[in-house]
């Protein structure tokens, strides 16, 4: 993952029975590519360890009794100076107290006494001590200095209680991460309209039609997107995938929903992915009740959906803020030649065309192909690749416009 390769991440584990799911953390960042020191508070020690940190991150973790018996004296210079990210999780009411007014009395403490980098606090303890008013005014200090936080979630409680202090998911947690280390990215304050998701079109209400779209092609290039720096709207059908973290999830079903929903926010938007694979037929009469098999067999007439890009296509000069507009093309045979024509028909500015036909690539897979047709007839073939990768490659073609 690029956005994290040779990151430096410090991991600040303070005293709180979370602490277990800074190991999740930890792992999902060392996954990422980032290198992770953590960093355990002696109360962190009563509930974990740094061995366990230390085989998850391949990376040494610390303790205060580094602060006094390491290798070398400015162990807490060198921690600060080179993270690139502080995550405190779980950051505990005692620590985020010591925080606000600036104590170095702990190794963790020092380091980011002496730091300069982007920082994310974690809050993790009994609701009663979240708000109480002396925890939510070292909260208000630390986000008036830029700490950025997440959480803390609602639900059941260490003390057996039920309420707001539950420390947040690892993957919240981790997407809260990408995001705000995404803020500066080459797409910042660009709006990115995304569709994902093949439509369905109803019969009656149980049965639809629909179409083999998994939505993952859809979903990492919003999250390439919001890697990019951009603030991005999701227009999606239900797909069972978890949304990137920080963008504006639309959940639509039809053509004709999704149509609505894009007309409505393009005007505020600079580009449009259209990824969604759009039914092309729907039902001209949708069945009140249930179809019943006993009634024999029925016959469904069917009529063409809304053409989406043929309709913006019409419309789009009367949207100056819109500098780009790319289509999906998913075809079975004569490739380019088909998608060749809807990216002129479609007016598009780029076409990324898939084969549909290969088992390897394509609908419900990790993995895709594609060729990149431009309106002046240049070409770029993509081989197999993650989908995660081809996402990166579309928003970087999606730069040239800005």
């Amino acid at each position: 993952m690029k956005l994290f390769q040779n990151r430096s991440i410090l991991l600040g584990v303070t005293g709180s029975i979370a602490a277990y799911k800074a190991v999740d953390l930890a792992s999902r960042l060392t996954k990422a590519g980032a290198k992770v020191n953590a960093v355990l508070t002696p109360g962190a020690e009563k509930f974990i360890t740094p061995l366990t940190f230390q085989s998850v991150t391949g990376c040494k973790a610390f303790t205060d009794k580094d602060l006094w018996e390491g290798e070398t004296h400015v162990t807490h210079i060198g921690l600060g100076h080179n993270a690139d990210f502080i995550v405190i999780a779980p950051a505990s009411a005692d620590f985020m107290a010591k925080l606000a007014y600036g104590f170095g009395d702990s190794l963790l403490a020092v380091s980011i006494l002496a730091s300069h980098c982007p920082m994310l606090a974690v809050p993790a303890m009994d609701g009663d001590m979240y708000n109480n008013p002396a925890t939510q005014a070292n909260i208000a200090i630390l986000r008036d200095r830029g700490i950025h936080f997440i959480g803390p979630d609602s639900g059941h409680l260490a003390s057996g209680l039920a309420g707001v202090g539950r420390m947040s998911e690892p993957a919240d947690i981790f997407g809260k991460i990408r995001l705000v280390l995404s803020r500066d990215n080459y797409l910042k304050g660009k709006r990115i309209l995304v569709t994902a998701g093949g439509t369905q079109e109803a019969i009656d209400p149980v049965r639809f039609i629909t179409n083999r779209s998994s939505g993952k092609q859809g979903y990492a290039i919003a999250q390439a997107a919001l890697d990019a720096g951009a603030d991005v709207i999701l227009v999606t059908t239900p797909t069972g995938l978890e949304a990137p973290y920080g963008c504006e999830k639309v959940l639509v079903k039809s053509a004709e929903e999704m149509q609505n929903n894009l007309l409505d926010r393009l005007p505020d938007c600079d580009a449009l992915i259209m990824c969604a694979a759009v039914a092309d037929f729907r039902p001209k009469q949708i069945s009140q009740q249930k179809i019943k098999k006993s009634s024999g067999y029925h016959k469904i007439d069917l009529e063409p959906t809304e053409d989406i890009l043929g309709e913006i296509a019409g419309i789009r000069s009367s949207m100056p803020n819109l500098k780009a507009v790319f289509g999906f093309a998913a075809e079975s045979q004569d490739l380019i030649k088909n998608a060749s024509e809807k990216l002129n028909k479609k007016k598009l500015d780029m076409m990324i065309a898939n084969d549909i036909s290969s088992s390897d690539s394509g609908f419900e897979v990790d993995q895709n192909r594609a060729f990149f047709l431009f309106p002046d007839g240049n070409k770029k073939e993509m081989p197999l690749m993650e989908k995660s990768d081809l996402a990166e490659k579309i928003i970087a073609e999606l730069n040239r416009f800005f």
